[in-house]
């Protein structure tokens, strides 16, 4: 019994390690996301997502921002989900470059698992380093876009 209960404590902690790979559970977590999420993020940023933020993520010079290693990626998930669920008609600067292309709102286009799996793939891919989205956190954002 007391090792069953070191093992939960062990795993409670965000920054243990992982007994059997020695990586951190936030860099297994960037591994190993939900099963599935990454392949059905792909399909959804291919579908979706490509057609101006390019096969690279590399984004349009002075249009559309780049996912590439972006701050706005790898940032607060709360910002991230916010974007794509109301969209961005401002102009974003990264790099001091300017972006200016509007992005629609995705909040009735896109399910809260779908954004989460989209979001996810772009949080481990295209040189971005963040734990994935869960649906939970989307649902808990688009319900606070739904009360104001």
């Amino acid at each position: 019994m007391k090792s069953k209960v070191v093992v939960v404590i062990m795993m409670l902690g965000a920054g243990m390690v992982c007994m059997k790979t020695g990586a951190t559970l936030a860099e297994a977590s960037l591994k190993n996301p939900v099963p599935g999420s990454v392949q059905r993020g792909q399909k959804i940023y291919m579908n979706t997502c490509l057609t101006c933020h390019q096969a690279d993520a590399g984004g349009v010079p002075g249009m559309t921002p780049p996912l590439q290693k972006s701050p706005y990626v790898q940032g607060p998930p709360v910002k991230l989900i916010g974007i794509v669920l109301n969209g961005l008609n401002d102009g974003v600067e990264i790099e001091g470059e300017t972006y200016t292309n509007p992005m629609p709102p995705f909040s009735t286009v896109l399910k809260d698992q779908e954004i989460a799996d989209v979001l996810t793939y772009l949080r481990s891919h295209f040189g971005n380093k963040a734990g994935p989205i869960t649906v939970a956190q989307v649902s808990r954002i688009r319900k606070g876009l739904t009360n104001n």
